[in-house]
């Protein structure tokens, strides 16, 4: 699990060298202009959604170390070809690798927490990993920063050089790893890839699951970066050092009160701690609206908005020790993989889909954009209380498992039960 850890932060540092610099680089250093900088980003998301429907397959029939060695394998490759690419063709073409690679760990990488974990175990590991993912990609464009200069082309060589070493490390301390047990998934997978889709979209509990993570990615992750920023910018009068301090604002919570939400996110049942996480953020955007339409100052509308990053940055520290052990508990023996690569394709459907919407609205239409997420938010809670009518006690409360040992990453292949 530490070797696990250290994988996930190293790969986190590697990524942000160059994820907050990929837009300047492809437009100016390399002189392609707006349009193909956008397409490299969509690319990455084209990439995903292609590869993810195949990723959980793999994962269930090969283990989940093979896969990620590929995937890490495969990013390097596309990260060092992205540094070294001068032509729109061999940009793009090396963005779809290195965002095919990117795709794969996240779900790898998830089901060997699930596998070196226990119910009772797995939400402050999976806190751990989102802690130092943040804190990764904090360092790492902290220094990234200081390297790199948009007048050198060789500089942003360098930062994708060490991407692509990051990359590498990580595939020689993953091969030290040796997990506690093989998935086996001769007894417990169907045997068709069309079989095991068909049976997870049988799983009532993860569809809705499923359903509640597109809104929950749509209205907060899928914003960050797009909407809220055009927002910020267009309505509330904000400037882009104060975004940069949102930002940091936000990043500086998940920090700070990962773990210490941790204890208080084990104690209670998931449904309800997400369903807590939508009210959170329905505050969130409230503050929003009152930066953006408020008759208040320029700094206090400054003060709010970084506020407001903040209160989605503690939604988020509740949602990680939640949402990836609920999902691997709702896998049956075996299927972990099937079903972390599922939910990452929903993320990555909502990435896609929320800087489309939200950009173009908030930019356009700032009431209506903020009600808009805002009603979402509140949705977050409607469905959350539904979804936990779905679960059994065991899902819905790591605490009341602490005497049960998952193996092979999921819950057992008992019948969902419905409670009021």
């Amino acid at each position: 699990m530490r070797r696990i850890h250290v994988g996930n932060a190293l790969s986190a540092f590697g990524l942000g060298f160059t994820v907050p610099y990929l837009y300047v680089y492809v437009a100016q250093v390399r002189a392609l202009g707006a349009m193909t900088a956008g397409l490299v980003l969509a690319v990455f998301a084209v990439a995903a959604l292609v590869v993810l429907p195949f990723a959980g397959r793999a994962i269930v029939r090969r283990g989940p170390l093979p896969v990620l060695i590929a995937a890490l394998i495969t990013a390097a490759v596309g990260a060092m070809s992205l540094g070294l690419a001068g032509s729109a063709v061999s940009v793009l073409a090396s963005a779809a690798v290195l965002g095919a690679g990117q795709a794969v760990m996240q779900p790898a990488l998830a089901t060997m927490i699930v596998d070196c974990s226990t119910a009772a175990t797995r939400s402050r590991d999976f806190a751990m990993q989102f802690f130092l993912q943040n804190l990764g990609l904090g360092i790492g464009g902290l220094i990234g920063g200081h390297l790199v200069d948009a007048e050198r082309a060789a500089s942003f060589t360098l930062l994708f050089s060490i991407e692509a070493a990051m990359f590498l490390l990580l595939v020689v301390i993953m091969a030290t790893v040796r997990l506690p047990h093989a998935p086996n998934v001769g007894t417990a997978a169907p045997a068709s890839g069309r079989a095991s889709w068909k049976q997870l979209l049988g799983n009532r509990a993860m569809v809705q699951l499923c359903v509640l993570g597109f809104v929950l990615f749509f209205a907060c992750y899928g914003q960050f970066e797009s909407g809220l920023s055009a927002y910020g910018v267009v309505a509330a009068g904000i400037s882009t050092s104060a975004l940069g301090t949102a930002l940091a604002a936000n990043t500086m919570m998940i920090v700070v009160a990962q773990f210490a939400v941790l204890k208080f996110v084990e104690r209670r049942r998931r449904s309800r701690v997400i369903a807590a996480v939508g009210l959170i953020w329905a505050v969130a955007w409230a503050a929003a609206a009152f930066a953006g339409l408020g008759h208040g100052s320029q700094s206090m509308a400054t003060a709010v908005f970084v506020s407001t990053y903040a209160l989605f940055g503690l939604g988020e520290a509740m949602l990680s020790p939640t949402l990836a052990p609920l999902v691997a508990d709702l896998a049956p023996t075996g299927m972990a993989g099937q079903y972390n690569s599922a939910f990452a394709l929903v993320k990555q459907l909502a990435l896609a889909v929320g800087p489309a919407v939200g950009g173009p609205l908030a930019a356009s239409l700032p009431a209506p954009y903020v009600v808009t997420f805002l009603l979402c938010s509140l949705g977050i809670t409607f469905l959350a209380i539904r979804l936990g009518r779905r679960l059994t006690p065991a899902q819905d409360q790591a605490s009341s498992a602490r005497s049960l040992v998952v193996a092979q990453g999921g819950a057992s292949m008992e019948p969902v039960a419905t409670h009021a």
